[in-house]
């Protein structure tokens, strides 16, 4: 199996064995680096290594956190393993202060998280370390040995959205497409060699090809499925799995032009609970608050060089109105990023090289401070700190005519930031808004807390690389 679920969000399998081996491998390092520098002989440290290991732990899960929101363990299918390596030279780096004020924090446990020279140290073993295992793990990867072979019901409209959509490497990191079967009278959309003309069952074809799972992606299923052959090869093992919910699970975004009404309320997800909502509330206030205290000292600066850009008379804050929860009308705050009268001609996207845009306003921008004061919007209770952006009314109107279920974006909160901001680039016509909503649907349908965290801690490495900011 290449994904596990946990909280209702896919997770790919390799990729939470890759964490846990850097884990333990940075564990081993810091652990290593004590036996060499303080006790030399090996039975008088395993003797001790109940002292050691909460030390030992605490470092191993600093970095991984940090390597987490960096994206290091993402980062390979993009930039290689030298992007991969990069990024963990940096979240090594950022941790070792981390490590320093944990050992602040609790020093009577942690006394070796505290001992002179053992963080870099340990730093530089774990790197070399979990570059050699990494060079090995990804090399075994690579010859499929996490992926599931995957055949496909249908060869009309949506067999050909899955071999379109989930193409890529990124995409595909976790199957390998055997071909598409076509339906009798079913029109074939996909190219010819990906067609597979079976003359026996499905059944007596996959006892000869073994598959993992079977993916129902026919255009009209009115016109009859062989339930029978599915039931004989669900009976051999084979999963069988909707053509809607495989994208979901394999691209982490629902599929606008496959799903149906129906299958939005029979599928899993779209449920909450009063405990979520409580604990998500708590982990909006806790986020916003420790955001706004770094935070406060930029936003101040901010507001200084807005007024020696455009004069002690310009304002510093730019206020809209956008659509929150049920449809209902907030404001939202931003520091201007624009000249005064940008939207003197009415209400218009903001485009990539918008002339509109002032010095100060474009680098805030793409460092995202002119977010900043959002903060205050989740802490009145108006914003989440995850959860789909909010738009404005005009866009809203527009866009709901327009886009097939649009509206169930205004089903939750909007958020300072969310699952959309973090998996596509800046939305500024209508197609790439459809694309974002698929991002908001799939986060709408799987939120959870764990979601959540996942979310405010890779957002760290969106500011940092300065992903889909406009």
């Amino acid at each position: 199996m290449a994904h596990v679920r946990l909280f209702r969000h896919y997770i790919h399998l390799p990729y939470v064995i890759l964490g846990l081996i850097d884990f333990l491998l940075l564990a081993f390092a810091f652990a290593l680096t004590v036996f060499f520098r303080y006790f030399g002989d090996l039975a008088f440290f395993l003797e001790n290594l109940k002292f050691l290991l909460p030390s030992a732990f605490v470092f191993a899960g600093m970095n991984l956190l940090v390597m987490v929101a960096l994206g290091v363990h993402q980062s390979r299918l993009e930039e290689g393993m030298s992007g991969m390596m990069l990024r963990t030279i940096m979240a090594l780096i950022v941790s070792i202060p981390l490590c320093g004020f944990a050992y602040l924090l609790a020093p009577d446990w942690l006394w070796y998280i505290g001992a002179t020279g053992v963080l870099t140290t340990a730093s530089v073993f774990g790197f070399f370390l979990m570059g050699i295992v990494r060079s090995i793990f990804i090399a075994t990867v690579g010859k499929e040995a996490f992926k599931r072979k995957v055949l496909v019901l249908g060869a009309g409209f949506r067999a050909r959205q899955i071999h379109e959509d989930l193409r890529t490497p990124l995409n595909r990191k976790g199957f390998t497409l055997m071909g598409f079967v076509p339906l009798p009278d079913e029109p074939v959309e996909v190219s010819e060699d990906q067609v597979l003309n079976i003359p026996t069952t499905l059944q007596q074809y996959i006892i000869k090809h073994p598959v993992s799972e079977i993916v129902v992606a026919v255009d009209d299923r009115r016109k009859g499925l062989p339930m029978e052959d599915l039931l004989e090869c669900k009976m051999e093992g084979v999963k069988i799995v909707d053509g809607a919910s495989f994208y979901e699970r394999e691209s982490r975004k629902v599929a606008l032009e496959m799903v149906t009404r129906g299958w939005l309320v029979f599928s899993d997800g779209f449920t909450v609970s009063s405990v979520f909502g409580i604990g998500k509330r708590s982990l909006d206030i806790l986020a916003a608050i420790t955001l706004l205290i770094p935070g406060l000292p930029l936003m101040l600066l901010t507001a200084i060089a807005i007024k020696i850009e455009d004069g002690m008379k310009a304002p510093i804050f730019y206020s809209q109105e956008r659509v929150g929860l049920n449809g209902n009308v907030f404001k939202v705050h931003k520091f201007r990023s624009m000249v005064t009268d940008a939207e003197k001609n009415g209400a218009v996207w903001a485009s990539k090289n918008d002339a509109r845009v002032t010095r100060v306003g474009e680098f805030i921008r793409k460092v995202r401070i002119d977010e900043l004061p959002q903060i205050f919007n989740v802490l009145n209770g108006t914003m989440a700190f995850v959860g789909p952006r909010p738009e404005r009314p005009v866009f809203v109107e527009q866009l709901s005519e327009k886009i097939p279920f649009y509206s169930e974006r205004h089903r939750v909160k909007p958020g300072l930031t969310g699952w959309a901001q973090l998996c596509f680039a800046y939305a500024d016509n209508e197609e790439d808004t459809r694309e974002k909503l698929r991002y908001d649907l799939y986060y709408i349908k799987n939120q959870s807390l764990l979601l959540d965290l996942l979310i405010i801690i890779q957002t760290v490495e969106v500011v940092l690389f300065k992903k889909g900011s406009r």
